[in-house]
């Protein structure tokens, strides 16, 4: 029955198609696609459309100082160079130092060390410190402060030993200068005024001194009045002796 089916209607038999389409490719990669052949890229860069630029404001691409033409100043930056200015004033010893690279827990280290030895490490900006100093006694120090920097502040001027024992082991601060009792010194003023005594040392050298002094002259006032009552008190037992032989 099927086969004649089959005969009577031959488009109802299966049969295989001639053309047979296959894909070989792998996955086409969506981010970096294949280059187009060179013709259709000339096509696509011909057909590529193109938009006008929106206008540019000039405004825009000026900074608020440029448009104003007035430099602002920051009343934060006022406040830091008063702050800088009274710990100069209030420092009987200010050290600059100048800083090669150094990682945080170093710098912490050193400012826990000089803390101790009640001195305080600071640093600022070299447009904070022109601020502060500028039209001021301490206007000479402005030199120092061409790079990386910080400032050591004490009360205390014979604190300088101790300063220089403990950034004598951190070699990435270089001593430039300071200011010790309101007088800019140089670096090795500094390392001459640590061998220095303290200041009570100084004065019991200097009453040595004087004392030593007035005991001189002392001395060479009564040295002829003393020369002269040894040769009478000699002569005199002289005569003594003569008149006891005559007898």
């Amino acid at each position: 029955m099927s086969n004649l089916i089959q005969q009577s209607l031959p488009l109802t038999s299966a049969r295989s198609p001639l053309l047979q389409f296959l894909r070989y490719r792998g996955k086409i990669n969506i981010q970096r696609p294949k280059e187009p052949h060179y013709e259709r890229a000339r096509v696509i860069a011909v057909t590529q459309p193109k938009y006008p630029e929106p206008p540019k404001a000039i405004t825009c691409f000026q900074s608020r100082a440029q448009r104003t033409g007035t430099q602002l100043e920051n009343p934060y930056n006022a406040i830091v160079a008063r702050e800088v200015l009274n710990w100069l004033n209030h420092s009987r010893l200010a050290a600059v130092f100048h800083l090669n690279s150094i990682n945080a827990d170093e710098i912490f280290r050193v400012r826990v060390q000089l803390h101790k030895q009640n001195m305080h490490l600071k640093s600022y900006g070299r447009k904070i410190i022109g601020q502060a100093v500028t039209g001021t006694a301490y206007e000479a120090i402005l030199p120092l402060f061409h790079s990386n920097h910080c400032i050591v502040f004490s009360p205390n001027p014979q604190q300088i030993g101790a300063l220089l024992r403990i950034t004598r082991k951190v070699p990435q601060m270089v001593l430039l200068g300071g200011i010790v009792e309101s007088k800019l010194l140089s670096r090795n003023d500094l390392m001459d005024f640590a061998k220095m005594p303290s200041l009570q040392v100084a004065q019991a050298q200097l009453v040595q001194t004087l004392n030593q002094a007035a005991g001189t002259v002392v001395q060479q006032l009564q040295a002829h009045q003393c020369n002269l009552v040894k040769v009478l008190d000699v002569h005199a037992k002289g005569e003594s002796s003569s008149t006891e032989e005559a007898t």
